[in-house]
């Protein structure tokens, strides 16, 4: 039977933590990472979207590359596997954080269904999940399997440079002339030549990913386009399990240029959080329910850590 507890942002931050084994001290998500910095060189076409400063204007970035794999004692982490990409935008009086990852849709509906599946994939007595538990929350949720089909299909390259992010979440977006329309956020890589690799292991170790992505900001700088997927007034943006329609074939707005030139120490980006809720003036917080638990997670698993 799966656990009946609280759908909470702290219950589900403990539960993400009882998986993988993590102590209070580390990041509940996505917690091998490696903090980089760079500027932000903001398109013509920005302010069109948003009158967000943190958007139109240049500025310095931080930003933290990561790894999460679901958990090495869950049965399919290899199929949960994700990278992320957060970066942080603006200055201090415009500052917007934004949370990216590798795949374009999350796990969850809401925050009581991200922490059922969760609760079905807790270690039991014998320090493993049970799969027939798993099995009957897939069976009865199967929302809850888009994201991992979606990352199954999908080889990642070999590289955090060669990745495509996405934040999951629709953001209302506000321009100069007070037009709003919703906007999903998808970083690409520039000019990037990396191909899908097939040796899932080594697409998954952090050590080789992270001596990768120093070794190419020591030859270079890292580009990646930051674009805006434009909404349409009957787009799905309460669920972040499903994907707009034609949503990789719709019409997009480069927003700006990140360029990622030095590697940061890693106390750098762990002294604080890359808080979802910060959002300068001009976008708006998404309206689905993950994205207000995330708020409130991210300020719990930072509490934890300090």
């Amino acid at each position: 039977m799966i656990r009946v507890k609280a759908a909470t942002p702290a219950s589900i931050v403990d539960a993400m933590k009882a998986i993988t084994g993590a102590s209070p001290k580390v990041r509940a998500s996505f917690a091998e990472g490696r903090c980089v910095r760079g500027t932000y060189i903001p398109s013509d076409q920005a302010g069109e979207i948003t009158k967000s400063r943190s958007f139109t204007r240049p500025s310095r970035v931080l930003a933290r590359f990561s790894q999460s794999t679901g958990g090495s004692r869950m049965p399919d982490a290899r199929n949960l596997a994700l990278r992320g990409f957060s970066f942080r935008l603006g200055d201090t009086h415009h500052r917007s954080d934004i949370l990216t990852q590798s795949a374009p849709v999350h796990y969850a509906r809401t925050p009581g269904q991200m922490l059922a599946f969760l609760q079905a994939r807790l270690p039991g007595p014998d320090g493993t999940p049970g799969l027939e538990e798993i099995k009957a929350f897939s069976a009865a949720n199967p929302e809850t399997l888009h994201q991992a089909r979606y990352i199954a299909a999908h080889p990642l390259p070999p590289s955090f440079a060669g990745t495509t992010y996405w934040a999951v979440h629709a953001f209302p977006a506000t321009n100069a002339s007070g037009e709003t329309q919703f906007i999903k956020f998808k970083v690409a890589p520039v000019a990037s030549n990396d191909a899908p690799t097939k040796n899932r292991a080594r697409a998954r170790s952090s050590g080789v990913l992270h001596d990768d992505l120093e070794s190419r900001i020591a030859a270079g700088d890292i580009r990646f386009s930051l674009m805006a997927l434009l909404g349409r007034p009957d787009d799905p943006i309460l669920d972040v399990t499903i994907r707009w329609p034609d949503e990789d074939s719709r019409e997009v707005v480069r927003l700006g240029t990140i360029v990622i030139t030095a590697i940061e120490a890693n106390e750098t980006c762990d002294a604080s959080v890359f808080d979802p809720a910060n959002l300068a003036e001009g976008i708006g917080h998404p309206p689905d329910e993950i994205f207000a638990a995330r708020r409130a997670a991210y300020a719990i698993s930072l509490a934890q850590r300090c």
